[in-house]
Parts: C-alpha cells; structure tokens; sequence
C-alpha cells in the first residue's frame, strides 16, 4: 500500500465525475481488484463505469451503486451490499461535498442550506466509515486506508461560507481523532488521512477568488497529492502550503491581528465575494 493500489477494493463517493472520477481512474491505472463508485447521478455514473470498464480491460472489477449520501439511511443499505457483493473496502475515500447557498448566514435556508450541508459534508463521512471500519480493524494483517475530504475552511473562518465551514470543521475534528484513536488501540494497519485544500477548480466554487499567494488549484494535481499521502498513511494534508501559513498565524496572532492580515493582505475575507458555484 505504500506504492500502489494494485490487488486492493477502493470505494469512493461522489465518483460519477470531477475529483471522484479522478480517483477511480488513478485506482484502475494501478491495477485495483475492484473499484466501488457511489454517487447519487444515476446517467454520469453509469458513463463513468463504462469508461473505467473499458479502461481496465477486465482487470479492475468496476462496481457501481445510486446512493445520495445525503440520505443517512441509504448509507446502510448500500454498506450491506457492498459488503455482501464485493467485500469489504481496503481504501475509503470520502470524496462526495456540497457547498449550498452563497449568503451571509441569516440568508440561509435551514432545509434546502445548512441540514444538507452538514448531512454530506460532516455526517456522511463518519456514517460510511463506521459502516466499513470494522471490518478493516479486523484484518490486521492487511493494510487500510480512510481518507477524508475536507477543505481549508474547516480551519481559517470566510464570510459567505459559514455553513460550509462549519461541516469541514466538524469533519477535520473527527477525521484527526479517529486516526489518534487508531493509534492508540493499535490498530495501525488502519491509517487516516486529512484533506484540507484552499479553493480547487472542480465548478463547485466557480466565481470564488484564490487569496494572496494561494492559487486556484487543479483537481489533477489536488488527487495526485491526496495519493501520494494516501498512499503513505500521512495524517494531513493542507494544500497550497499557505494554508499551513494560516493556520500557523491564526494560532499565535491576536484575532483582530488576524483579521487584519487574513482580511486586507491576503484577501481571504473577500475570497467568496463573487462566488456563482456551478
């Protein structure tokens, strides 16, 4: 697992397109037993598993399940049958994030805004792990890994994206203590990565600003980093390195010295002002 994938089952959500797909083509390319892609887009997906198929030429078993994470219960039914028809999961990749509504926070919908937000983004993650971390914990002979997708904001504050921030808060706070709790049980097989990128290319925030010296990243090169630490079992990974910066600065300065820096410099606050989204 250090180098490859190749003879391990990765499932990823929110695989249909965009980042996702980029994962499963990086699994297939490296000889994967089996590639898991869940995502609520019925026609994208089954393109994408058409694609991969033919990409694979029989070598990666491609399998593919309808599920909106959104939907706390379809998550247990779709774990079971994926246990049940392909097995357990060697790599989890918790990809699927929304971002809704684009307002200060008094302007959000708590139905169609914050609840789905914090359903994908927070909630989904922690119901699919649970779903399939026992049974890594169970082979410790074979080597696991859980990554979680989570995003800068879960660390350094912006206007207009409250709720957003608040479930990559919640999801980077979790992510981190399970991987402590691994370690501390001695499961090490088992190893957790953290996501935390500034602003990438997908679509989903199309309109918003990349800060001072922290450029709008390509999902190429985010899933060529998120694999590598993947990969190595790191614990976290904060991309551009500026984000790392931030939170440096955000620990040892003052709030308002802060604001002041985050705000006026690097233009951080401002980052969401003509955000669209897709």
């Amino acid at each position: 697992m250090t180098r490859t994938v190749r003879g391990a089952s990765v499932l990823i959500t929110g695989a249909a397109m965009g980042m996702g797909r980029l994962y499963a083509e990086r699994a297939v390319a490296e000889g994967a037993a089996s590639v898991v892609l869940w995502d609520r887009d019925a026609h994208a997906l089954a393109q994408t598993v058409g694609e991969l198929g033919a990409a694979s030429k029989g070598r990666t078993r491609i399998h593919s399940y309808v599920v909106d994470v959104a939907d706390l219960g379809a998550i247990a039914k779709a774990a079971q049958k994926v246990r049940k028809e392909v097995g357990n999961p060697d790599v989890l990749i918790n990809n699927a994030g929304v971002v809704r509504g684009n307002g200060y926070f008094w302007e959000t919908d708590n139905g169609d805004d914050t609840r789905p937000t914090m359903q994908v983004n927070a909630l989904a993650p922690m119901y699919i792990t649970r779903e399939f971390l026992p049974g890594m914990v169970a082979r410790a002979y074979r080597a696991s890994r859980i990554v979680n997708i989570a995003s800068a904001a879960g660390m350094i504050s912006n206007p207009r994206m409250s709720v957003y921030a608040a479930s990559k808060a919640a999801l980077i706070g979790w992510s981190d203590s399970l991987r402590l709790e691994l370690l501390r049980d001695d499961h090490s097989n088992v190893k957790v990565t953290t996501v935390a990128p500034s602003y990438i290319s997908t679509g989903m925030f199309a309109g918003a600003r990349g800060p001072l010296l922290t450029p709008v990243l390509t999902p190429e090169y985010v899933v060529d980093q998120v694999w590598k630490a993947m990969l190595a079992g790191r614990p976290m990974l904060m991309l551009p390195w500026t984000v790392g910066v931030s939170k440096v600065l955000r620990g040892v300065l003052p709030g308002a010295a802060f604001d002041a820096v985050a705000g006026r410099f690097f233009g951080v606050y401002s980052s969401m002002d003509r955000f669209t989204g897709r």
